[in-house]
């Protein structure tokens, strides 16, 4: 996928005006002599920016406009290091509802609905976002936010919520609430848009089937606006994005050079038309590919893939790389096992090697013990390490209102 003739004079503009600013990439630009791109060579001659630049620029030396332009900041969800903190303008507010408001239309969600956001507010850009994308679709907003799973249950109910809004962790929960109490019957949902997190076939079945509703994948991060630059249509074949708005590279994460359309790699997004903290060639970390042919739905904007994990996802055991998106593939051809799992890794100083234990959910139907050893088996022949296996009840994990921690590695100080 090449720029075409709009977005590379858009890149353009966004190089010019930048070099013209003190903001940290603007400088970055002039001591490296860029001042611009006219071909998709220049382009991709580009330096990459990531995640640790907007660290380093902590807290606003991204900013590219004079402060009386800036009317929100924003910051990520993450956990490590300085936070991230991005600041946005009023045009950009009203770019990314109204990429939002597409996002819904895409979904099939019209006026008429009523959306339960459930994401949560404040610095993350999720309930916010999704609640600026329902009022310029024209729909109902409910905004929840987050936690309190009994009054979220009576909204639901009493209001006949047609669009529930959450994160796959907090869609299983409500998914799992709602069967318990035998509420199938008294909710009115038609749709879930999710988002935030990776989610396996079988959590997303499992969500479907317990709330009744149609899923969406909603894509987005916060250093881009935040969710709603993409999401899949009904044929659920990837994710369509707004080309309008944002350009997507797709390259090897270890070598950083563009990969053809169609092949595997780490998702690069470039905004096109964003004023408050323009970024270039941003490296998401998140691992896809472009999907190169016509989606059948008729759209024109483009697609990628469903995230197929994070390049920073990835840990080893025993030195062999793992990420939990094997885990998740090898788990879906276990009989009974539920979608919700947990890595711990350790050192055995004792023995001067590397533990590893898996721990399961399992239906009450199967044989816990032979089940545990099916997994070893899985884990063996198709990842080539063997894991100590724990299997449990389903619903014994605990449950999340934001994203799930899948793997907790004890081995390095930096971890909880």
């Amino acid at each position: 996928m090449v720029l075409n003739s709009t977005q590379l004079s858009q890149v353009d503009a966004q190089i010019k005006r930048l070099v013209q600013t003190d903001s940290y990439y603007g400088r970055i630009y002039r001591e490296l002599g860029i001042d611009g791109v006219d071909s998709q060579e220049a382009f991709e001659r580009l330096p990459f920016s990531s995640k640790d630049d907007l660290r380093n620029a902590y807290p606003l030396g991204i900013q590219a406009v004079p402060d009386e332009k800036v009317v929100r900041i924003h910051s990520s969800s993450g956990t490590t290091g300085k936070p991230v903190i991005i600041p946005y303008t009023a045009k950009d507010v009203d770019d990314w509802a109204t990429m939002f408001a597409r996002c819904y239309e895409t979904a099939g969600i019209t006026s008429q609905d009523r959306i339960q956001i459930t994401p949560g507010y404040g610095l993350w850009t999720a309930g916010i976002g999704f609640q600026a994308g329902c009022e310029k679709l024209g729909a109902m907003a409910i905004p929840m936010g987050p936690g309190n799973t009994d009054k979220q249950l009576q909204m639901m109910v009493d209001l006949k919520s047609t669009v529930i809004t959450a994160t796959s962790s907090y869609a299983l929960l409500l998914a799992e609430e709602v069967s318990k109490r035998g509420l199938r019957d008294q909710i009115c949902l038609k749709k879930g848009v999710i988002g935030s997190e990776r989610w396996s076939e079988k959590m997303r079945a499992y969500i479907r089937e317990g709330l009744g509703i149609e899923l969406y994948d909603i894509y987005g991060l916060t250093e881009i606006y935040g969710p709603g630059i993409g999401i899949n249509c009904e044929h659920e074949t990837g994710i369509h994005y707004w080309d309008d708005y944002i350009y997507i590279e797709i390259v090897d994460p270890k070598t950083g050079q563009p990969v053809p359309d169609g092949e595997e790699g780490e998702i690069v997004i470039t905004t096109l038309v964003k004023e408050g903290a323009p970024l270039i060639r941003f490296r998401t970390h998140d691992i896809s590919r472009i999907i190169p042919e016509k989606c059948s739905c008729g759209r024109t904007y483009p697609r990628i893939d469903i995230i197929r994990g994070r390049s920073d996802d990835m840990f080893k055991v025993h030195g062999v790389n793992m990420f939990p998106s094997q885990v998740e593939d090898l788990l879906q051809n276990v009989d009974g096992v539920s979608s919700e799992y947990a890595i711990t890794i350790a050192h055995d100083d004792e023995k001067n090697k590397d533990i590893m234990i898996v721990t399961v959910e399992a239906e009450g139907r199967v044989n816990f013990e032979a089940t545990a050893q099916r997994i070893r088996e899985l884990f063996k022949s198709r990842i080539g390490v063997t894991p100590k296996v724990t299997v449990v009840p389903v619903e014994t994990l605990p449950r999340s209102e934001k994203k799930t921690k899948r793997v907790t590695d004890y081995r390095f100080a930096d971890n909880p």
